[in-house]
């Protein structure tokens, strides 16, 4: 038995295993998306997946191993893109280890109350992702108590629009409210319903979805910004924070929504929002340009245009799945499979997050599953490109660029782990997604030199100049920071 087999068995038995070597690497892009979506799947099962009903956090020697929340989640849930399309034994076993470790969750009142609200939501979609692999009623128990714990709750649904609800128990962390909490709530309600005819769950996610509406949606887009502050007296957002995760939770709960009620309004918000994400969180190629804060997880963004792709009219979804897949795959896949951020940018130095690498993953399924014998065309612009050697750490700080793409890259939580952010301007324009550069946000709690900062590609060579400006300070960025040490540009 190979070092490779013998490491896939032990994922299947739920065993740990030290990070694999260059042994299991990816040698290069797979010839067709069918084979690109065969390696996600080994990345994820014999790579990302610790053993013991755990995932990997980084792909660096102290990074845990854990089970809950947004990083863990997002994996199980690109895990379950390919289950869904091609079960396997192996796969089976994996949910039935992730079900003895979902997490347990009590009721959340009083003081005692201390949980991130989002932070059970997230773990009752992926409890009920394993539900539907693995029909055990704990992995069903586990998502019902962990939705309840933030719904009957007394210490986030207040403040002055107490119909979102705060991240921090009681407005702790600035007032803040996260989308992350209300529009996974949502999709949380809209599962468990299906799971369960519980019509409860469809009156929460109704009533959920129209304070989202009212609260997070952009003034002029019909997009989502990720943030609100509420100090008790007035609510506003923080404006253009456009999330993948977010705006991918609501694009599919408008379509699962239409489907539970009949309401073709759910469906025209879905397509709405999905032909926003296409059209004007892009790149000069088109390519989703991902300026998350790497506190975002990109697979609900994913799964969601894979499943407009399949809805009448939406052929531009799938359009924009293998757009994407095939640009991460050709250059910001990594040796070991996994891939950076930015799916239009270099493979980073930087070890992996599954913050970072979960939506190159979903991609490569998603992609495998709409067109599975379509052959990844190759692109080597990457390797072509100039490296120099700069040091950006003042704003303004502007670099010229001459030729197709430009790369920025620095230490991701380099004053870690929070506060720090720069606002990107692409040729005199700020970016639509308003979220820049978020450089010292590190969701492993450590930082990671060798990360892509920022990247961007154009349709043609020409004169471009990237602008960074401070940004604005907020409760939850911080105020301004940036350092860049290295630029990659494309003749």
């Amino acid at each position: 038995m190979t070092r490779a087999a013998a490491l896939l068995l032990l994922a299947a038995l739920g065993c740990p295993f030290a990070p694999p070597p260059a042994a299991v690497a990816a040698s290069g892009p797979p010839a067709t998306f069918a084979a690109l979506a065969a390696s996600a799947r080994h990345t994820l099962a014999a790579t990302m997946y610790a053993g013991a009903g755990r995932w990997r956090t980084c792909l660096a020697p102290a990074c845990p191993a854990v089970h809950s929340d947004w990083g863990a989640d997002a994996l199980t849930y690109a895990l379950f893109l390919r289950w869904e399309q091609r079960p396997d034994a192996q796969l089976a076993a994996i949910f039935r280890a992730l079900v003895t470790t979902a997490p347990v969750y009590d009721a959340c009142r009083g003081r005692a109350c201390r949980t991130w609200s989002d932070v059970p939501e997230w773990d009752a979609i992926a409890a009920l992702r394993m539900f539907r692999v693995t029909a055990d009623p704990r992995a069903l128990r586990r998502a019902e108590a962990a939705f309840w714990s933030v719904e009957l709750s007394d210490a986030f649904a207040l403040g002055a629009c107490p119909e979102v609800r705060y991240q921090h128990p009681f407005g702790g962390g600035g007032g803040l409210k996260t989308l992350e909490t209300d529009a996974n709530s949502v999709k949380a309600a809209l599962l468990l319903f299906a799971a369960t005819h519980d019509a409860r769950y469809l009156g929460a996610a109704r009533r959920r979805y129209r304070a989202i509406r009212r609260r997070f949606l952009d003034a002029s887009l019909a997009l989502y910004t990720v943030y609100v502050l509420d100090d008790g007296a007035r609510c506003r957002q923080i404006p253009r924070r456009f999330f993948a995760s977010v705006n991918g939770d609501m694009i599919w709960s408008g379509l699962a929504l239409a489907r539970a009620t009949g309401d073709s309004r759910y469906r025209r918000d879905a397509f709405a929002t999905a032909h926003a994400v296409d059209r004007l969180l892009a790149d000069g190629r088109g390519v989703f340009a991902n300026l998350q804060a790497e506190n975002d997880v990109a697979e609900p963004l994913v799964e969601a245009m894979a499943s407009v792709a399949h809805v009448g009219g939406g052929s531009f979804a799938g359009a924009w799945v293998a757009r994407n897949a095939e640009a991460a795959a050709a250059n910001a896949r990594r040796a070991d499979g996994t891939y950076g951020r930015f799916a239009d940018g270099p493979a980073p130095t930087a070890p992996a997050t599954a913050w970072q690498t979960n939506g190159g993953l979903a991609l490569a399924i998603a992609a495998g599953a709409l067109f599975p014998h379509r052959v990844v065309a190759p692109d080597a612009s990457w390797s072509r490109s100039v490296r120099s050697t700069v040091d950006l750490a003042t704003f303004p700080a502007r670099v010229h660029v001459r030729g197709t793409g430009v790369a920025l890259i620095g230490t991701l939580g380099e004053r870690c782990c929070e506060g720090g952010h720069a606002r990107v301007f692409v040729d005199g324009r700020e970016t639509v997604d308003g979220t820049g550069i978020w450089q010292n946000k590190s969701s492993a709690g450590r930082p990671f030199p060798g990360s892509v900062l920022f990247a961007w590609r154009w349709s043609s060579r020409g004169d471009h100049i990237v602008e960074l400006r401070a940004g604005e300070p907020n409760p939850k960025e911080g105020g301004p920071f940036v350092r860049v040490t290295r630029e990659q540009v494309i003749p």
